[in-house]
């Protein structure tokens, strides 16, 4: 059986493209955002939430900047581009053909 935190391949960039929608963020407050949003099933781990906020700064979704965070310590902060932004529109719809597709075999199979 899999581990509920696991998350569906290739879902990740959408994940924290969806969450820098809002407001941008640094990593630590990406992966709790997720964890909340989701109801503490999917847990993202810094093994893969950094390589992943790399890819999509080369991709050019995201930018980075350091500041301060909530605590007073100085984190890169994240958020969205523009190409981000159109990034998370095809992503979003994507997931919701593969996910309606994936409820259908479930439900009908």
């Amino acid at each position: 059986m899999g581990k509920p935190s696991d998350l569906v391949q290739g879902t990740l960039d959408l994940l924290i493209l969806r969450t820098l929608a809002i407001e941008a963020r640094h990593g630590w407050a990406i992966a709790k955002r997720i964890q909340q949003i989701s109801g503490e099933v999917l847990q993202v781990q810094q093994g893969s939430l950094y390589p992943a906020l790399h890819r999509l700064e080369q991709q050019g979704w995201i930018t980075a900047n350091w500041a301060e965070s909530e605590t007073g310590r100085r984190a890169k902060f994240y958020e969205l581009t523009a190409a981000g932004r159109e990034q998370l529109e095809k992503e979003t719809e994507i997931w919701k053909r593969l996910s309606g597709a994936i409820n259908l075999v479930v439900q009908e199979g």
